[in-house]
């Protein structure tokens, strides 16, 4: 259903968006880019990707602490998070090798 619903917007979009012209695109394309630039978008911008950072590096330390040890080397030998008991974390709130 999801997928039916997800076409039909894209239809619709493209259809509106062809009517529109290059002219409204323009307009619309500009105006993103003042919203992007702003400093309240930018600050939440940069507080999403911390907290992603953050979580994505909790997540690997558990996944090490949970089944670091029990993989098989073939797979911990290319996912060189999974072979480390301790890990450094970088500024990013990711843990580096």
């Amino acid at each position: 259903m999801w997928k039916l619903s997800f076409v039909a917007g894209a239809a619709a979009g493209y259809v509106l968006g062809a009517r529109a012209g290059r002219q409204r695109y323009e307009q619309i394309a500009a105006a993103a880019r003042k919203v992007a630039e702003h400093p309240a978008v930018r600050d939440a911008t940069q507080r999403a990707k911390d907290s992603a950072g953050s979580a994505a590096g909790r997540a690997v330390g558990a996944v090490t602490g949970k089944v670091g040890d029990k993989l098989p080397p073939a797979l911990s030998d290319r996912v060189p998070y999974l072979g480390r008991r301790r890990a450094e974390d970088d500024s990013w709130g990711t843990v580096r090798p």
